[in-house]
């Protein structure tokens, strides 16, 4: 998830998601945020494209959102298509000083063809715990800790399982100016995937992620975020070596 704001004192700052790394500023009343990323893996040549909308209700203690995922894979039998979408709901409960904190919970749907590998094959949940701090004028870091829990997911030969994941991840941020940040993100999850004799195997992923984005600001309220990013796996997922790229258009509405 990705929310985006603009601060109104002086020249306005990104505050914007980390690319993998999800913040904790919900969105304002009268804004509205489309965002849109993709990463292309060079090693597997897959790539995972995301669009998701975050609106307030009717202000920023209460967000809900919506996240659409188009996944292309070339193992197995280079399956395309729409994954499990997530409806998300996300609670403002901290928002002063320098400190924003906003757990989400989301219902994850099951709009994915789990025989093509491309979703799960059963309705889950999913919960995360994101903290940001502001460090200084110059650095923000954000903090992630979350877990997922699948009832009844299934293989592509259809035997289901119970599953579980777990999310967490940090981010650094830079504002070299009030309009071009230099980013660096660590993220770890660990997901159980369902095999053809109904038991579960867990695999963990490790990502280290250098990127900038810039931002630009029109009179109209109108503010365009463009990011791109380099995701690095270590250890176990070494096999990962990545391109992200990133864009987002907040405006306001009535």
């Amino acid at each position: 998830m990705v929310p985006l704001q603009c601060l109104a004192e002086g020249a306005k700052k990104i505050q914007d998601n980390s690319f993998l790394v999800e913040e904790a500023y919900n969105q304002e009343a009268g804004v509205v945020q489309h965002i849109q990323s993709m990463m292309y893996n060079q090693n597997t040549k897959d790539w995972f494209y995301t669009f998701t909308q975050e609106w307030p209700v009717p202000d920023e203690t209460h967000q809900l959102s919506y996240t659409i995922p188009i996944t292309r894979l070339t193992d197995p039998g280079n399956a395309r298509g729409i994954g499990d979408i997530a409806l998300n709901y996300r609670y403002q409960a901290i928002l002063k000083d320098r400190v924003a904190f906003s757990p989400r919970l989301s219902v994850i749907l099951p709009t994915g063809n789990y025989k093509k590998g491309l979703g799960a094959g059963s309705a889950g949940l999913q919960t995360n715990l994101p903290l940001s701090l502001e460090l200084s004028e110059k650095f923000v870091s954000h903090f992630n800790l979350g877990a997922t829990y699948t009832p009844g997911s299934k293989e592509p030969g259809g035997a289901k399982a119970n599953t579980h994941g777990t999310n967490y991840g940090a981010s650094l941020i830079f504002l070299a100016t009030e309009n071009f940040n230099l980013m660096l993100e660590a993220v770890r999850t660990t997901n159980e995937s369902v095999q053809p004799d109904g038991s579960k195997q867990r695999e963990t992923t490790t990502l280290i992620n250098p990127g900038v984005r810039f931002a630009r600001n029109y009179e109209s309220g109108l503010q365009i975020v463009s990011g791109l990013s380099f995701p690095r796996g270590i250890g176990s997922s070494s096999d990962t070596k990545g391109v992200l790229l990133y864009l987002s258009f907040e405006h306001p509405f009535k």
